[in-house]
């Protein structure tokens, strides 16, 4: 069963009107809409989107009887777009809840984890799209490598890129084991308390889900989305997504471009954020659930 991660901290930021307008862009299994709901009034609005067809049929059953409830297939990065297709202005607020479930990382068939056997699939909409199987098969070794290294920061990823374009002129990779084996193998001095597969599977799921590229896009859109007083609440669960978080919301409390030299008064700078803080999930959370212990959240607040 996935655990929400900062359960009670992100719900409590996050909703600050009982008849707000909110979306919820990474449904999931429900946990941190159920807390959304709890706190809306009859008329409240709630937007579900997750791109896992599972996680939909999930939200269909929890919640399709509810007449708050909008649920999307589809990813959070055409936010503009499903607000549009169902006719929804400006939104109250906007929770991103980043990275895997522990539903996808638990069930084998979804290729996902190191330590199950099975297809080497990765795919969050496993309705379409290319495979990481499909990928390792046509990227070539540069690319693989540029992936390893900024997806994952992997120390070993051109000799990891370079075993996997030797390996697949036999065979095509097929099984997250077959993979791990090989990355493992080509890892000589591989962190003894984590796996050597690690870090090139967090980065084979980013791109084959385009996770950094749909942040971006949410980012970008997120602020002019977000109706005066709107926040926005991204729970990152690694440095990458929370580094763009960060500059992101840094960038919206200081909006005018002013030349770097020029000296410049607070009062002339026309801020249209302000950030609410940072949050890592407390000693409690991560002994109850040692997922948690990478999370960070941070929040910002539209001002003007």
């Amino acid at each position: 069963m996935h655990v929400p991660v900062m359960l009670e901290e992100a719900v409590e930021v996050l909703v600050h009107r009982s008849d707000g307008c909110y979306v919820d862009g990474t449904f999931g299994r429900g946990g941190h809409s159920a807390a959304i709901l709890d706190r809306l009034s009859e008329r409240g609005r709630l937007m579900v989107i997750d791109k896992d067809p599972e996680a939909i049929a999930v939200a269909q059953a929890r919640f399709g009887h509810d007449a708050r409830v909008v649920i999307k297939h589809g990813s959070f990065s055409n936010l503009a777009a499903h607000l549009q297709s169902e006719g929804l202005g400006l939104i109250d607020g906007l929770l991103l809840d980043l990275g895997v479930s522990s539903n996808q990382i638990d069930v084998a068939a979804r290729g996902f984890s190191f330590g199950r056997e099975g297809p080497l699939d990765m795919r969050m909409d496993n309705s379409q799209g290319a495979t990481a199987a499909e990928w390792l098969h046509a990227a070539s070794e540069q690319e693989m490598s540029t992936v390893f290294k900024q997806y994952g920061e992997e120390r070993y990823a051109k000799r990891i890129a370079r075993s996997i374009v030797a390996a697949r002129v036999t065979a095509p990779l097929a099984t997250t084991t077959e993979l791990a084996q090989l990355i493992a193998e080509a890892s000589p001095g591989a962190d003894p308390h984590k796996h050597p597969a690690t870090r090139v599977f967090q980065a084979i799921r980013i791109q084959v889900n385009r996770e950094l590229d749909d942040l971006d896009h949410a980012l970008a859109m997120a602020t002019d989305q977000l109706s005066l007083g709107g926040r926005l609440v991204v729970i990152s669960f690694h440095s990458l997504e929370d580094r763009k978080t960060k500059r992101f919301i840094k960038s919206q409390e200081k909006n005018d471009p002013f030349p770097s030299k020029l000296p410049v008064f607070d009062h002339q700078i026309k801020r249209r954020v302000r950030s609410l803080g940072k949050w890592r999930a407390s000693e409690v959370e991560v002994k109850r659930n040692p997922r948690s212990r990478s999370a960070v959240m941070r929040a910002m607040e539209k001002i003007a």
